[in-house]
Formats: structure tokens, sequence, C-alpha cells
């Protein structure tokens, strides 16, 4: 490592140091979190030492996220910077893990009482916890993650390593989400989505800047600055949208922000984004035509400003919070099972008037809409034609989607087996069919800049990904039919139902599976983009028709069965839902 890659090191690393030190200071005493007393069990070091060794175990792996996405996004391979960054990535994802193990054994400790010992009963039930309680099995995965990221990224140098331990990055965010500070209460979907979104931000704001600041003074600066100036505009989008929506089902009235210490945090936090976010807009702009020494002194300020706002999370993670809505006092089976109040007995304006806001894919749809919207208006700056029939049609598919997502359906399906059913064919026949003549990928081809010094942005990623082997076989007209009709079998007739209907990450997992599945078909039947093998008509009308013959078969099946699909579920819930058939 040379001198001045060595110098960066020590400014990126003091400055977070210090200031995740100064904000987790600040955040246990302000919120409470400090007295031992307070948190009901566990010695004055197990108070400290849990989240010191969080505040490191977050800013390691927001270091490796983040630099993974910006290597992906904005380097060349072959290049000293791409090597320095996956160092970088690297020596963070084993940080990650180190801390991850370290911060795994303090939460133990401190949620059981126990003294640390090398004794054979204290290592017993510490692998009951990584092993039977779920909040050990999530931190196990998370560190398992770190573990394999360092493998992967240390051994192997190319794009494809570096996408997948991206993907792997990115995906051990989600036993974070998973178990994080509120994912037990009411609004269990909005809290876990926020959360994750958060955590997404955050990483790829904070740690793009790391690896920035790390290769800055390698090659190609300016136009690294540029292209993490469009991923950091993208992380303070996330985290500003999800921190909204984490206050509100924290802190429930306006009232709690000035006056708990949990509200008082969050204002300190929020302050602390909106100094980053000001100096994102301004600053960085006018540096980009001239890069000096006034690059470090901005970069070494938000480097401390940005360890307050990690170390400001870390103790709110460990704050009570001001509101709890959780149902209590005699619950009713359904309230059991979904840890939410029953909504009202739908009628016939609850189909317009019922909605249950999914922060996720509200945000998703805005994407979908914004950026297309976007592209069609370059296209048309420039004199090209773009077919207006494409746009209406996408905008009214990503509606849908939204609508199912977002209104009636995502209210009643936990509780009507028939609101899931309509949801799940909207998902795989409606939504596909609006979408796929938008021809999205011929959108992005047209419209995105080509890069021109081998790196891969959007274009480059979307363009590889649609003629990978893997992609050109599912996208088949005969393989993406199979898909597309045995879903329906292995979905509900395997445990695969229960998993999307009871756990959070199933329900994402099936709305993605569901829209994936129907798009490959309805893209093999008249999609616009470009694909593997394109059937001539009679050949299409013939899959066409064994698909929906098949699931005409299966629809009989499902109306003729004499038993209940998931009672455990449904037969449960209806002991109170009665009212609402």
């Amino acid at each position: 490592m040379s001198e001045k890659i060595k110098l960066n090191w020590s400014k990126t690393v003091s400055s977070l140091i210090i200031g995740s030190a100064v904000g987790l200071i600040l955040g246990m005493f302000i919120g409470g979190a400090a007295s031992p007393a307070g948190l009901g069990a566990g010695s004055a070091l197990i108070v400290w030492f849990a989240p010191a060794a969080r505040v490191i175990f977050d800013l390691a792996q927001a270091v490796t996220i983040g630099t993974l996405v910006f290597t992906a996004f904005a380097m060349t391979s072959k290049t000293k910077a791409f090597r320095t960054a996956m160092n970088t990535a690297a020596l963070g994802s084993a940080v990650w893990a180190l801390s991850g193990s370290l911060y795994i054994l303090a939460t133990y400790m401190n949620i059981s009482g126990s003294n640390f010992s090398i004794d054979t009963t204290f290592a017993d039930q510490f692998w009951m916890f990584i092993t039977t309680i779920e909040l050990g099995q999530f931190l196990a995965l998370n560190v398992l993650a770190g573990f394999l990221i360092a493998l992967l990224v240390l051994f192997v140098r190319n794009y494809l390593s570096l996408l997948l331990a991206t993907v792997i990055s990115l995906a051990a965010l989600i036993p974070i989400a998973l178990s994080g500070h509120a994912a037990g209460s009411g609004s269990h979907a909005l809290a876990v989505n926020s959360l994750g979104l958060h955590l997404l931000g955050i990483c790829i704001w904070v740690g793009g800047l790391v690896a920035l600041a790390i290769v800055y003074k390698t090659d190609s600066r300016k136009e690294l600055v540029i292209r993490y100036s469009s991923l950091a505009l993208f992380g303070f989008g996330l985290v500003f949208v999800s921190g909204v929506a984490s206050a509100q089902i924290r802190l429930g009235t306006p009232a709690n922000l000035f006056t708990t210490g949990y509200g008082q945090v969050v204002l300190l936090k929020i302050l602390c984004l909106l100094i980053l976010g000001i100096f994102g807009a301004v600053y960085r702009k006018k540096l980009l035509a001239e890069i000096t020494l006034k690059f470090w002194r901005l970069v070494s300020v938000e480097f401390v400003i940005f360890g307050i706002a990690v170390g400001l999370g870390t103790a709110l993670a460990r704050t009570a919070n001001p509101i709890n809505d959780y149902p209590f006092g005699e619950l009713t089976p359904a309230e059991i099972l979904t840890g939410s109040k029953l909504p009202v007995e739908p009628n016939s304006l609850s189909w317009l008037t019922s909605w249950k806001p999914d922060l996720l894919w509200s945000l998703i749809c805005l994407a979908l809409v914004g950026f297309y919207i976007v592209g069609v208006m370059r296209l048309r700056k420039r004199g090209d034609h773009w077919n207006v029939s494409r746009t209406i049609s996408w905008v009214i598919g990503v509606g849908l989607l939204f609508y199912v997502t977002n209104g009636y359906f995502n209210v009643y399906e936990q509780y009507l087996f028939s609101a899931h059913m309509l949801a799940h064919m909207l998902l795989t026949m409606g939504v596909p069919l609006f979408l796929v003549p938008g021809a999205p990928v011929t959108l992005i081809a047209r419209t995105v800049n080509k890069r021109k010094d081998d790196s891969r942005g959007v274009r480059e990623w979307v363009l590889w990904a649609v003629h990978t082997k893997y992609a050109q076989f599912i996208a088949h007209p005969l393989v993406a039919a199979i898909m597309f009709a045995s879903s329906l079998v292995v979905f509900y007739f395997t445990p695969l139902f229960a998993w999307a209907t009871k756990e959070h990450i199933g329900h994402q997992w099936m709305i993605v599976h569901f829209v994936i599945t129907g798009y490959l078909f309805v893209q093999a039947l008249i999609g616009v983009d470009p694909g593997p093998v394109r059937l001539g008509y009679p050949q299409r009308i013939m899959l066409l028709i064994g698909t929906l013959a098949f699931h005409a078969f299966f629809g009989l099946a499902l109306m003729n069965g004499e038993t209940l699909l998931l009672p455990d579920w449904f037969g449960r819930s209806e002991e109170h839902t009665s009212e609402l058939q």
C-alpha cells in the first residue's frame, strides 16, 4: 500500500472513529441507554461494549457495501483504483466479520445476563442462541456473509466476483432489518422496510465516500467524484424517506420528537443528515471543476459528521421507543398471527378507500415511473421518437403494481384467501401484461449514455444481465412458460405458501417471483425487447393456450378441493374474521 493510500486510510478511519464515538456517547446519554438499569440486564461494561462493537460493525459493513457498489458502478477493472477498492472491501468485510462476532457475543451476554466464560456450559448456551433463537440466527447469518465476502473479494478479482460479493453484501442487510428495533411492532412490514432502506442508503452514501477517499489519488478522480455524486444523491434520498417513515413508526406524535430522549437523539441525527445533504448539494459541485486540497478538508468534516450520525443511530437502537403500536390486552387469533389489528369490514368502496402503504414498493414504483419518463424526455429532447402507447402501458403497469402492493390487497390478503389469490393473479398476469409493451430494456439502451472507459454503469450492467446464459435460458419461451405454469403448483402446495404468508421476506419474494415469471412469459409472447428466441405466431398461440389450460385445471382443482390451504393460518384467522368474508 502506497504512502498516499495509507494517508487516505488514516484520515478516513480516524475521522469516522472520532465522529462515531462522539455520536454514540451523546446518543446513549441523551436517550437514556447509558444507564444499565434502563436496559434491565448486563453490567456497565456490557452496556458500553455492545454498542461500541455495533458501531465498528456498522461502519465496517457500510465501508464494505458502499465500496463494492461504488466499484461496480464507477470503476474499470484491471486498474489501480479497482485493485485498491477491492482491497478496501476485503479489509472492511474482515473487520465486519470480526466485529460482528464480538457484537453477537455481547448481545447474548446482555440478554442472558451471563458473564463470559470458556467453560462448555457458556459455549453450549451461546451456540443455542445463534442456532435456535431468531435474533441470534439473523446476526449469525450477517456475520457469515461478512466472512464469505472477505474470502471472495480477497482471492478473486473480476467483475463476476465483484457482482457476487455485492449481491451477498446487500442480502446481508436483510437479517439486520428483520432483527431491528421495531421489527416486532404492529407496523412490522413498514418497520422492516424502512430500516432496510435506511441501512442501504447509509451504506451506499458513507461507504461510497470512503471508497472515493481511498482511491482519490489514483486515477480518473474527477470522473469518480461525478459518479459518486449520483450514488450519494440516491443514498441520501433513501436515508431521508426511510428516516421519516421510521420516525413516524417509533415517535407517533410530533411532540415526542422534543419531549422524549428518543426524539431528541432523532433530532440530532436529522441535523447531521441535513448538514451532510447540504455539503453534497453545494460544495462538491463547486469542487468538481477544481479538485484541490479543499476536497480533503470537506471530506474530513463529512466523515466526522457521518461518524456522529452512525453513532447516534447505534444509540437509537438501544433506546426505548416512545410508543408501541403492537396489539395488547386480549388478542384475537388473527391479531396473534399477524401482530396487527383487524382491518374494518370490506365493502364495495374498500377497493378504493383501503390503503396500507408499503414503503419499499412505493419507492420502487416511483423510481420505475420517474426514470422511465426521464428517459422518454431525453429521447424527445434529442429528436428521437418513442411511441406514446409504450409510455402509457408502462405507467398503467407500474400503477397496477403500486395498487396491489399498497391498496386493498395489501390490507386484506393476510386475512382473506380470496384477496391473496386475486393479488397473486394480478401480479403474475395483470402487471406484466402492461409492463412488457413498455420495452424498458430498449429504452435504457437508447437513453443511458454508453461508458467509454470500460467501466459498467446502469446501461452496461442491464445489457450484460439480459445477455447472460442464465438470462437467455430462463427467458426462452418454453422455459418461461413452464415456470409461469408450474409456479402455481409449487407455490400453493409446498411450504413456500406458508413462508410467503407468515414471513415478511417471504411475502417480498412472492411479489418479485410472480412479477418476474409473468414478465418473462409475456415477453416471450408479445415482447418488444430482444429475447433469446422469437417464436412464430402459431407457436405463440399454442404456448398461450397450453399455459391457460394448465391454469384452468389448477383453478378447478383448487375450487373443488375439500381441504383448507394453510389451515393453521387462514383457519385460525377465520375464527375472528368471519365478518370480513
